[in-house]
């Protein structure tokens, strides 16, 4: 059997939680353990690629708490993205997407429009805030408090088809427990 026989039958993997909640590291362990080709694609991705304009006001803004606002012109270029993604996924890419959704239930309503026909497969990634909150400042870059506001919120009536818990499990096993759902 070729690697191409034994991909499962899905073409995105959403995971979805708090800032340093470890989306990252599992994404990377699922490109490394999943069959075929996969792209992995995050929040910071488009983050990186606004332009600095986006930064405040109508864009996206991250308070000296780490609360984050985004506004309508930040929204707007994200559905765009999304859309974007989703096309890469319809013309035969495999993605993992490393995802925050800030307002819980109504980003994945958005990813859900965005994917629509496509096969997802939706992965909450948790972390309790201590946790998540030492891994912030071990990592440095990020503004305070950012991880313990999000680690909770990210899922309010999300809906998974599967859970990790990374402050309980290296990546590599998050990744190895994700995969055995996709298997076809």
């Amino acid at each position: 059997m070729t690697d191409e026989t034994r991909v499962p039958r899905y073409q995105v993997i959403v995971l979805n939680g708090g800032s340093s909640s470890g989306k990252s590291g599992i994404a990377r362990c699922l490109q490394a353990v999943l069959p075929g080709s996969w792209l992995t694609f995050g929040v910071d991705s488009l983050d990186v690629a606004m332009p600095a304009s986006l930064r405040g006001g109508d864009g996206l803004e991250i308070g000296p708490d780490g609360e984050v606002t985004v506004g309508p012109e930040y929204r707007r270029i994200s559905d765009a993205w999304a859309c974007g993604v989703a096309a890469m996924a319809r013309a035969g890419a495999r993605v993992v997407l490393d995802e925050v959704f800030l307002d819980g239930a109504d980003g994945q309503k958005r990813w859900q429009h965005a994917l629509d026909g496509l096969d997802v497969l939706w992965v909450g990634v948790r972390c309790d805030p201590g946790t998540a909150a030492g891994r912030e400042a071990a990592r440095g870059g990020r503004v305070p408090g950012m991880a313990r506001r999000q680690a909770d919120v990210v899922h309010t009536a999300v809906r998974y088809d599967v859970e990790v818990d990374s402050a309980r499990a290296e990546s590599m096993a998050c990744a190895e427990l994700i995969a055995r759902h996709l298997a076809p």
